[in-house]
């Protein structure tokens, strides 16, 4: 027992080290992101999506390739359409896409959150206890309000993302810190 846990040690001691720095630069990027999303949603908005049309188009260009190399089991008619496709029309119409692309966020969101809360019910229903009912009929009424209301959400969604970034890179530049003294 005792070389086991002297092994682990020499194992953790040898483990390569996360660089602080980059820890760092992520959590200034997200909080410099967070406040541009409260400052400017729109404008920042339409960047964060055009940034996100570009990808795509990137990653389309990559997927093609791969058509031709092989070795996806995604049809190629779908490689093409989520990559070039859906690129170019964000780049195209970065304004609308910016709109669109919260709202199927939002859907998505619902969506998921309501499977998982009618998932969370059964489990509840089965034996899984009373904390996981509620939390299941939580999720549910969470995601009926958020379908009911898509439009509304999206137009609040940069100031929900905007929250989550600041606390986020708040968090990551501390911890940054923390890295480097260790």
């Amino acid at each position: 027992m005792y070389n086991l846990m002297a092994s682990n040690t020499q194992t953790a001691a040898s483990a390569p080290e996360f660089p602080w720095w980059i820890v760092l630069v992520e959590g200034i990027f997200a909080l410099i992101f967070g406040i541009f999303l409260i400052a400017e949603p729109a404008i920042t908005s339409v960047f964060l999506v055009t940034v996100l049309g570009f990808y795509w188009l990137i990653r389309g260009i990559f997927s093609i390739i791969q058509i031709f190399i092989g070795g996806s089991s995604i049809h190629w008619g779908w490689l093409l359409f989520l990559g070039i496709i859906a690129g170019l029309v964000v780049l195209r119409h970065p304004m609308y896409a910016t709109i669109l692309v919260g709202a199927v966020l939002v859907i998505v969101v619902g969506v998921e959150g309501l499977i998982m809360g009618i998932v969370g019910l059964f489990q509840a229903f089965s034996g899984a206890g009373w904390g996981a009912g509620i939390l299941a009929a939580l999720s549910i009424i969470i995601s009926i309000i958020l379908l009911a209301n898509v439009w509304l959400v999206t137009y609040y969604l940069p100031y929900v993302i905007a929250i989550f970034l600041i606390i986020g890179g708040i968090s990551a530049i501390f911890f940054s810190f923390r890295l480097r003294r260790a």
